[in-house]
């Protein structure tokens, strides 16, 4: 066999044998491959793909080449101490060890490097300046948020990777010992018998006197390698907890760096100690720096203590001054706290019918339904099927006859964990039951007679009450419960919904999907683990597998290194179904900044936002904070992965929220990052608490939660979309601040606290619910409802500014300990100044708490009888309405029982109508 056909024959075995080694990571990428071209992000995969090899492939030829350097000195030394004559044939076994004992280090390290560090490089190489310094050693904060850490980590790995060389070094004398040659000043017995493994210690001893040359070359790059890294340290002094706020304090710049600094030079001394120690033979000159650095270790212990002793905590306040100025600055600029506007709120408390009246639509938008029993409601009456659920229940907001109405929604989706044992069939949970179906919509601020949410979209298929708001594509094949893949376009119709006692069946006409042709039928049986793809006849040639259908997955599968909230929400546009899901970036690495909570995050943006279309699955993401430098670094990484905020549609554009993930954890900090005045802020004198509130009956209060409200801000005309909490002083339940997000058009994203006056005492959330308890026929009334086979359910406590005032409003829910029963909306608490009120309406409550000569009406949005009800639906309203004109009239409310009279009326008449 001719030469280049040896070389052939070794390539082809070559490939072949990487081809079955592989076989699984080669299917798992055709297969990503296939789905990120579906999706439109290819260049984004392949930037995560090739970034490892064009990082790993280098790294791992230069590795081997210098560790097989290294190992070949070695070599040449052993020989040359031992005087060996060595010959070809002897020579291969240990060639082969040194030169795959070369590529298996390589391989180590550059595989750990390249994995783990990939996107720390790309950042390294593409970073943004954040425009900001630090105030100690003046550089941008980009050095330590996409610089520094990579430095870190790389020195890290070259300390290990010197650790393994000492290692590596004993090993190959020992492995170079242990082969028997030919020795020239043989049968001498001056000559060192290195061979003799009869004495271990010996053995050891001859080993580590003959590696004394590489083990100095190893310790003085050692020295080197912990030099810089002392240098590097005093960077981290900018993260230290020592002093009375987060980051560096008066110990630590006069000591702590002093000492680091030292450090470095007693470093670079080690290593030249350690060369002087290999000349000289000497191996106590070598312990003079380590000696040296224990000695500074324990010095500056004890020097660092009693400058904190006796200098600075006798005069913290004026010694840490300067450095509680930093902490409270670059704090708030890391959570964008720094353009909190401060308003006055003189919180008059003294509200009057007419301002009542005037501020219609902030009342229209008061939520008497709470986002949880609603979602139990949904179940209950909506779900129509086992298999369907209701995920959660998100508030967002839409423009009914042109204003501002504050809405409840949810997706119906399938769940096939629902579906009977038998029928959990690959048919039919890959092929039949493909997609949920459409949503239930209601306001906020709307209930049926019987204490229900007044569904405006309902139903299957959905009917809705209000033209604008038609759901005209109402499949949702892309969602949160989405979590298997499914194929279309099969000889099997897909099950589309609920049709009396029939199903319709439908065929998907969406864009989503990888056409099932005979390759991609073997490699998704193989990579599905499935022969189904290959065996079943209702699959063709015009199939297509749909892949990541659940929305989490599917933006985490795009961009695994993006986090995300993990609350997305379903919006209605022009009539299709989309999920918006917000996205964060965040550091640990902010000079100054105070850590929140224990998770070490010291900077957070909400930067871009994601928009899936649940039939479709088109996924977009949209950048709407191009002042993150953090979101500008991935921007130049990934230049197709981002679409400018100005393309998202309008509809949509409409429906993005400030999302409460980033709102609270703002909160949080701003409890304590409100204070201006260091001596104010070193002894916490007026630290916040976020309001707390009373739970489900338990003794234990916890942080209310930050509620999405519609009303009117001070010195605006209209209302608006926000996101508020109310805040209380440390230690106390009345309120002294509240804090609003904007949301809507060009005022998203700002961030207001109104600060109520502190000489006037205005109660707090905690309070407010005492009141409700401690009232005598408030409290009778409730003992009474939570006995006798039934439960009350409080709902959310909502903080209202009207006008200059706060007015509480809160639900009362009834619910019976059935398995199937719907909690109710029986009653509504208003409370205001140190009166609280219960009535079945909430006009009714605003009636009785502002008694004046004109009584408050809120009329509903929309005439609960224009849907279609089933029969078995009128019935039930009628027995509800029946039952409220029931408690009227035991109440003595005559013009409340002419009302409900006057509504059975009507109910009945609709009964003597065709149900459809």
């Amino acid at each position: 066999m001719t030469r280049s056909k040896q070389i052939f024959t070794a390539l082809l075995i070559l490939i072949i044998v990487t081809a079955i080694g592989f076989f699984s990571q080669i299917v798992t990428f055709l297969a990503d491959y296939s789905w990120f071209k579906e999706v439109g992000y290819t260049d984004t995969f392949i930037k995560q793909i090739f970034s490892k090899l064009y990082i790993g492939i280098p790294l791992f030829f230069i590795l081997s080449f210098v560790v097989y350097l290294y190992l070949i000195s070695i070599k040449k030394s052993y020989y040359s101490h031992m005087s060996i004559i060595s010959n070809k044939s002897e020579e291969k076994p240990i060639n082969a060890i040194t030169i795959v004992g070369s590529m298996f280090i390589s391989l180590l390290f550059s595989t750990r490097i390249a994995s783990s560090l990939w996107m720390e490089i790309l950042q390294f190489k593409r970073s943004t300046s954040f425009n900001i310094k630090d105030p100690i050693f003046n550089k941008d904060i980009s050095y330590y948020v996409f610089k520094l850490p990579l430095i870190n980590q790389i020195l890290n790995i070259l300390i290990g990777l010197l650790m393994f060389l000492f290692i590596v070094t004993i090993i190959y004398y020992l492995i170079l010992a242990s082969f028997k040659k030919f020795n020239k000043f043989e049968g001498f017995d001056n000559v060192r018998n290195i061979n003799d493994f009869s004495n271990f210690k010996y053995t050891i001893e001859n080993v580590v006197n003959l590696a004394l040359n590489q083990i100095a070359i190893i310790g003085v790059m050692f020295f080197l390698v912990i030099a810089i890294k002392s240098y590097l340290a005093s960077f981290n002094l900018l993260y230290s907890p020592r002093g009375v706020a987060y980051g560096a304090s008066y110990t630590d710049v006069k000591v702590s760096l002093l000492v680091y600094r030292l450090q470095a030079i007693i470093g670079i001394a080690s290593a030249i100690f350690v060369i002087i120690a290999y000349k000289r033979k000497k191996l106590r000159t070598a312990l003079i720096g380590p000696i040296l650095l224990i000695i500074l270790s324990i010095g500056s212990s004890l020097v660092e203590s009693g400058v904190q002793n006796f200098i600075v905590s006798p005069n913290e306040i004026a010694k840490e001054k300067k450095f509680l100025e930093y902490n409270i600055e670059y704090t708030k600029k890391a959570y964008n706290l720094d353009k909190v506007k401060e308003e006055n709120f003189l919180a008059e408390q003294n509200i009057t019918m007419n301002d009542i009246l005037k501020n219609e639509q902030t009342l229209k938008n008061i939520s008497i339904n709470d986002y949880r029993p609603t979602k139990e409601t949904y179940n209950q009456l909506q779900s129509i099927r086992t298999y369907y659920t209701f995920n959660d229940v998100d508030i967002d907001r839409y423009m009914i006859d042109g204003k501002l109405t504050q809405m409840f929604l949810s997706p119906r989706e399938i769940n096939k964990e629902k579906l009977e044992n038998q029928a959990k069939t690959w048919l039919n949970q890959h092929i039949k039951y493909t997609h949920g179906y459409g949503i239930t919509m209601s306001p906020v601020n709307e209930i049926t007679p019987g204490g229900e949410p007044n569904m405006i979209i309902k139903n299957i298929p959905p009917v809705s009450s209000i033209a604008s708001l038609k759901v005209t594509r109402p499949e949702i094949y892309f969602g949160e419960l989405t979590n298997d893949y499914i194929v279309t376009n099969t000889s099997e119709k897909e099950f589309d919904y609920p049709k009396g006692e029939t199903n319709a069946f439908t065929e998907y006409e969406g864009k989503a999907g990888i056409k099932l042709n005979p390759f991609n039928r073997l490699l998704y049986a193989i990579d599905q683990k499935s022969l189904k793809f290959l065996v079943a006849g209702s699959i063709n040639s015009d199939s297509k597998i749909i892949l990541n259908r659940n929305i989490k997955d599917r933006v985490n599968k795009i961009a695994p290194f993006l986090s995300f909230d993990q609350d997305p929400y379903i919006v209605l546009a022009n009539g299709k179904l989309y999920w918006i899901i917000d996205g964060y970036t965040y550091t640990s690495k902010y000079p100054y900044s105070q850590p929140y909570s224990d998770s070490g995050i010291n900077y957070i943006r909400n930067s871009f936002k994601v928009v899936i279309d649940a039939y479709d699955g088109d996924t977009d993401f949209y950048l709407v904070d191009k002042s993150d430098p953090i979101i500008s670094t991935y921007s130049k990484i990934f230049p197709n992965l981002f679409k400018s905020i100005d393309k998202m549609p309008n509809e949509l554009k409409e429906h993005i929220r400030y999302p409460q993930t980033l709102f609270d954890i703002q909160a949080k900090v701003y409890e304590t990052y409100h204070m201006k005045d260091t001596g104010v802020f070193y002894n916490k004198e007026d630290k916040w608490d976020v309001a707390k509130e009373a739970r489900k009956g338990e003794k234990e209060s916890e942080d209310i939660e930050s509620s999405y409200i519609t009303f009117k801000l001070p010195k605006e005309d209209e209302v608006e979309f926000l996101l508020t909490i109310p805040y209380t002083p440390r230690g106390k339940q009345n309120m002294t601040a509240l804090f609003v997000a904007r949301n809507d058009k060009d005022n998203y994203g700002e961030l207001i606290v109104y600060k109520f006056p502190k000489e006037k005492n205005i109660l707090g959330p905690e309070q407010i619910e005492a009141k409700i308890d401690k009232d005598p026929e408030i409290s009778k009334d409730l003992t009474q409802w939570n006995t006798g086979g039934s439960k009350v359910i409080r709902g959310n406590l909502l903080t209202i500014p009207i006008e200059n005032s706060i007015l509480y409003v809160e639900p009362l829910y009834i619910k019976s300990d059935s398995k199937n029963s719907i909690p109710a909306v029986e009653k509504i608490f208003v409370a205001y100044k140190d009166k609280v009120v219960m009535k079945d309406t909430l006009e009714d409550a605003l009636n009785a708490m502002f008694k004046g000569t004109q009584d408050v009406t809120l009329p509903d949005i929309t005439d609960e009888d224009t849907i279609d009800l089933s029969k078995d639906e009128l019935i039930k309203k009628a027995n509800d309405i029946y039952k409220k004109a029931q408690e009227s009239i035991k109440n003595g409310d005559f013009s409340k029982y002419g009302q409900y009279i006057n509504e059975l009326g009507d109910v009945l008449e609709k009964l003597k109508e065709p149900v459809m």
